[in-house]
């Protein structure tokens, strides 16, 4: 297991008095290989890791996007899709999406499929880290009313695939977005239809 502390971030009193979460590392083909700390596995060059991806949708067929909080260490204040985040170590992606969607949105899944994997290396000029990600696609339908918690959401919209495309005109979108947007596609049309 490779050494998880970072001098850079140590010095940091937010990052030095966050506990420790551990990610799960993999190799290029997603094969579980170790553990790493997540902020030191955010750090450039980056080491893979395993993810995942939620895009849900409403009973009419838009997605529900989410504004992250501005207090995230990462990416703060961007749009990005329903919800995205890590596997624990030994979590099955599909546990971790449904449970993290219900932490971030008060709200579970009312369908959630698997879409597909992506694997990419997208940095983050704004805040210096980089995402190398082994992803987990999952897509899926929303019922239940919002309750974000507003230490990981700063707001939410339903858009129509229109109002997406003009709203990423307009606003900032997460570096990771469009990458598993595109890679997810096929499952979104299944769920919300061809208009997507």
């Amino acid at each position: 297991m490779p050494d998880s502390r970072s001098t850079s971030l140590a010095d940091d009193p937010v990052v030095a008095a966050s506990p420790e979460i551990l990610l799960e590392l993999v190799d290029d083909q997603g094969v579980t290989i170790g553990t790493a700390e997540k902020l030191w596995a955010h750090q450039q060059p980056g080491h893979l890791h395993r993810a995942f991806s939620v895009f849900l949708f409403d009973k009419q067929g838009r997605l529900l996007l989410q504004r992250r909080a501005l207090g995230k260490y990462h990416s703060p204040g961007v749009w990005s899709n329903t919800c995205c985040g890590h596997p624990y170590p030994d979590e099955p992606p599909f546990v971790a999406a449904a449970r993290r969607t219900a932490e971030e949105l008060g709200a579970a899944p009312a369908l959630l499929c698997a879409a597909g994997t992506v694997r990419y290396d997208l940095p983050d000029e704004a805040s210096g880290l980089i995402e190398r990600e082994w992803n987990h696609l999952f897509v899926g339908l929303v019922t239940d009313e919002l309750r974000p918690d507003p230490e990981e959401v700063d707001s939410t919209r339903f858009v129509t695939a229109q109002e997406l495309k003009e709203l990423q005109q307009e606003k900032p979108f997460s570096v990771w977005f469009d990458t598993v947007f595109q890679a997810a596609l096929p499952g979104i049309r299944e769920i919300a239809g061809r208009d997507w």
